[in-house]
């Protein structure tokens, strides 16, 4: 079963092997722990589809609804993490001496790794066993590992030729991948394909156009405010079905285009340096009520909308946009409360890897999914049901946190 939602990694792309850094003044608490919650959620939601008999408020409003449950808040919370993290992750390269040009180069390689990725998930999905000759079980763990093989921080103790092979090896699988890769049906087998973009891919290249605004806007803070605008009112000119057809700017991208998954990002840019500028007054309830005011207008705005296009994930439609980010912000000013306040970020420990290696938790439960498949186990039925069944997905949600974990403490860790 293919993952519906996405990820991120906190910092830029590096593939030499180094050793891990030690957390970065720039880093918040606060930020990695709402991810590893956001990132817990997300196996979750994802596995409601072994499940039957649960409330329909937790799962995926189906196209065309107007409305959203749990599942449909969770991609646009990372989303707006990606963006969180921008201005945190941007102020720590500099501070290190990178220059505007370096950090380019960082912004499209980590971009062109998301975008693979993405690829080969979502070609998983229209993969045909029998003309490609492997289940799709298969194809995933094999591009999951090629996904590791590439993109792993080897330790110190990895020789540099050891790790460049062990790279090449993951390039090559996926170039094999690619070449014998057949979709469709057998009578209209397709080659590898843009299908579309999947998860990773929009998280892509909204990641990249919220990076690159952020970057050159510097200290111009004005410039991140008057692009989420821009992208907040592309979102709705697209929803509107007004941008003409053949124009020049239908060249974009479709997820920069529809302008939603930009204005999330953009967001969350947004949000990390208002909550800086107001760490300097050194007040709490000043922060609690800017982000309550804010969250306030935009679930407002969202309602407001709603009556013009309606609440869709799968439109990604201007009030899921507004009313999603008010949702991520409110959530993250609880986590502010609960760690950063009241000094308790010791009570998420347990979800720790969710946080900080979020990527490789991403991973897992294809892995799980895939020998779950191959060993042909079978849950018994009072498993898959119910309260039962909810407990089951949290707790393999759990697992596979738990499991990323421990491959972090063995020198398996991922960096876009």
């Amino acid at each position: 079963m293919a993952l519906t939602q996405t990820q991120l990694v906190s910092d830029a792309p590096d593939l030499k092997p180094v050793s891990a850094a030690p957390t970065s003044p720039n880093r918040l608490a606060s930020i990695d722990i709402l991810r590893a919650i956001t990132m817990v959620l997300m196996i979750f939601v994802n596995d409601l589809w072994s499940l039957k008999n649960i409330p329909a408020w937790l799962e995926h409003v189906p196209r065309g609804v107007d409305g959203m449950g749990l599942a449909d808040t969770i991609f646009p919370a990372f989303l707006f993490i990606v963006g969180m993290s921008l201005p945190l992750a941007i102020a720590n390269r500099k501070a290190k001496g990178d220059s505007n040009f370096t950090l380019l180069g960082h912004i499209v390689t980590r971009t062109i790794g998301l975008l693979v990725m993405g690829l080969f998930l979502v070609n998983g999905e229209y993969i045909n066993a029998a003309a490609t000759g492997m289940p799709r079980v298969v194809w995933y763990s094999l591009s999951c590992i090629s996904f590791i093989l590439i993109w792993n921080i080897y330790p110190a103790s990895i020789k540099t030729q050891t790790a460049r092979i062990l790279q090449g090896v993951g390039i090559a699988i996926l170039l094999v991948l690619a070449f014998l890769y057949r979709g469709g049906e057998d009578d209209a087998a397709n080659r590898f394909s843009i299908y579309w973009w999947g998860i990773l891919g929009l998280i892509g290249w909204s990641y990249f156009t919220s990076a690159l605004i952020t970057l050159f806007a510097g200290k111009r803070q004005v410039i991140i405010v008057a692009a989420w605008v821009l992208f907040c009112g592309l979102s709705m000119v697209a929803a509107a079905k007004l941008i003409p057809e053949g124009s020049i700017i239908q060249l974009l991208p479709s997820p920069i285009l529809g302008g939603t998954l930009v204005a999330l990002s953009l967001g969350g840019a947004l949000t990390t340096l208002l909550f800086k500028y107001l760490q300097k007054q050194n007040s709490p309830s000043k922060t609690t009520q800017a982000f309550i005011a804010i969250s306030a207008g935009l679930i407002l705005l969202g309602f407001y909308t709603r009556t013009f296009w309606g609440i869709a994930k799968l439109g990604a439609t201007p009030p899921w946009l507004f009313i999603c980010s008010a949702l991520t912000i409110l959530t993250f000013l609880v986590i502010y409360w609960i760690a950063d306040v009241s000094g308790k970020a010791r009570w998420f420990a347990f979800i720790k890897p969710a946080g900080t290696d979020t990527l490789l938790c991403y991973l897992m439960p294809y892995f799980a999914y895939a020998g779950v498949q191959l060993l042909n186990i079978h849950w018994p039925e009072f498993m898959l049901t119910g309260g039962v069944g909810l407990l089951k997905s949290f707790v393999f949600a759990l697992l596979c946190v738990w499991v990323a974990g421990l491959l972090s403490k063995k020198g398996i860790r991922l960096k876009l």
